[in-house]
């Protein structure tokens, strides 16, 4: 299974919505909490392409964006097979 990495917040709901749909996966996953870092922050930014909303989400080296965007994957079927790769 490729390295998953989320950025998150402590008190953003689709951070829990995409941290549950990845634990409901089986997929373990590192996670950023970005609320008190300004260079997290910045550094989640600069890895999303300018994006500053969380969740940011990462499987292996492919930018998958936010929680509706991972929800979007798995509805269409490419989520296993990303997560497989």
């Amino acid at each position: 299974m490729p390295r998953i990495e989320i950025y998150t917040t402590p008190w953003c709901g689709y951070c829990l919505a995409a941290k549950r749909l990845l634990e409901a996966k089986g997929a373990a996953y590192v996670e950023t909490d970005v609320s008190r870092d300004p260079a997290m922050r910045s550094e989640m930014m600069q890895r999303a392409s300018g994006r500053r909303t969380v969740p940011q989400i990462f499987i292996g080296e492919r930018h998958v964006g936010g929680a509706d965007d991972l929800h979007a994957l798995d509805r269409a079927g490419k989520l296993d097979l990303l997560l497989a790769s």
